[in-house]
Formats: C-alpha cells, structure tokens, sequence
C-alpha cells in the first residue's frame, strides 16, 4: 500500500464516512452496508467500496460492515486514535471561534497554546488558554510535542507565520489565511479559504440562469 497515490478527495470522504458511523454507534446500530453509508452521507456505494478498498478488506459479504469496528479502522486509518495537540496563531475574531470550536476536541484535535504579536490581544484569555506572545511559542511547542499549527492570521503576515512554525518543528498546517503559503519539501499544509468556498456557492445559485450567456462568450 502506498499511502500517497491514494486520492485526497479519498480522505476526505474517510472523515465523513467517520462522523456518519460514529452517529450511528451513538444510536446502536450494529452492523451497516455499503449502499446504506452511501445513501447516508451522499456519494454512490460503488464509491464507498472503492474508498476502503485502498486500505484492506473490511466488512463481510451478505452482511456489511460492522460499525463499531469499521469506525475504528477508519479512525486509525485518519491518525484519530491518538489525540493531536495543536497551536494556533492568530486571535482575531476567527481565532478566538476555532479555539472553542468544540468538535476539535471531539475529534481528538486539542489546542494547546494561542499566539499573537498584539499587544492588546496577549493576556486575553480564549476559553481556558491565555493568548501568549509568539516569542513563547517555541517552549510550548517542546512542552506538548506539537506538530500541527493553525495560521488565522491576515494575508500579509501568514508567510513569516509559517517560517517561524517551520523553523520550531511544525511539520503540518491549516492555513486559513488567503494566500498561498511556500512550505519546504515534507511540510504538510491544508489551506481553508472561506471566500472561496462562498464564491462557489454564488457561482452554483447563478450558474443555472447565466449558461447560455456564457455558451455563447465562449463561442465567439
């Protein structure tokens, strides 16, 4: 198996099938098929097996998987089956909603230390964390072996952000800030651009009415 040829839409859809079986353990269902977890989170059954299939077999013919184990397959699989300390940089107004975003802590992922370079943010406190300079960042990093950092800073300033959580070890970071980030070979990122995601949801409600408008630009 090689984990890298494996698509990240792939991924993704992993964390969805999660959330979906972990609703359906809370509710004691025991076992569950393919074409049900299709139907419950919106893709074709076709693609749920192909899904999985990258990573084993699971699940027994003429019966379908059992969710508690497959739950646990997939969490492994996704790297839940630790709890991931992060650190944020950043806060601002979105900081401050990720820092009590509570389905981080329900998916393992626990914030760890909050940092800004304003001097009227430092010493707030954000639910139970204190923001703190980002000189004090390198401590907390060794202290709570930290390997993931949020960036929810503006545009302007995200570059050097990045550089300094490179340099103190961050091997992974969710990037919200609108800009593209250059990362050394090895260092993971994510970037969440909610601007854009809005854009795409403009261009589907007026789509529809503007094709042939756009048809007829194209052919000329």
């Amino acid at each position: 198996m090689k984990i890298f040829k494996i698509p990240e839409a792939t991924i993704t859809r992993l964390s969805v099938y999660s959330r979906y079986l972990k609703d359906l353990e809370k509710k004691g269902v025991v076992t569950i098929s393919s074409s049900e977890i299709a139907e419950g989170v919106g893709v074709s059954s076709a693609q749920v097996r192909k899904d999985l299939a990258y990573f084993g077999e699971f699940g027994t013919k003429g019966v379908g998987y059992n969710v508690k184990d497959l739950l646990s397959y997939i969490r492994k699989i996704l790297g839940l089956n630790k709890t991931w300390n992060l650190i944020l940089i950043g806060a601002g107004n979105l900081g401050s909603a990720l820092v009590t975003y509570q389905e981080f802590k329900d998916r393992g992922f626990n914030i760890v230390g909050v940092f800004d370079n304003d001097l009227v943010k430092i010493g707030k406190q954000i639910a139970d964390l204190k923001v703190l300079p980002v000189e004090d960042l390198p401590d907390i990093i060794e202290k709570y072996d930290v390997r993931i950092g949020i960036i929810a800073v503006p545009a302007k300033a995200a570059q050097s952000v990045a550089d300094v959580l490179v340099k103190n070890g961050i091997k992974a970071i969710l990037n919200f800030a609108p800009i593209n980030i250059h990362l050394p070979k090895g260092i993971a990122i994510q970037n969440v651009d909610l601007s854009i995601k809005l854009e795409a949801l403009t261009f589907s409600l007026t789509a529809s009415r503007q094709q042939y408008k756009l048809n007829v630009e194209h052919d000329e």
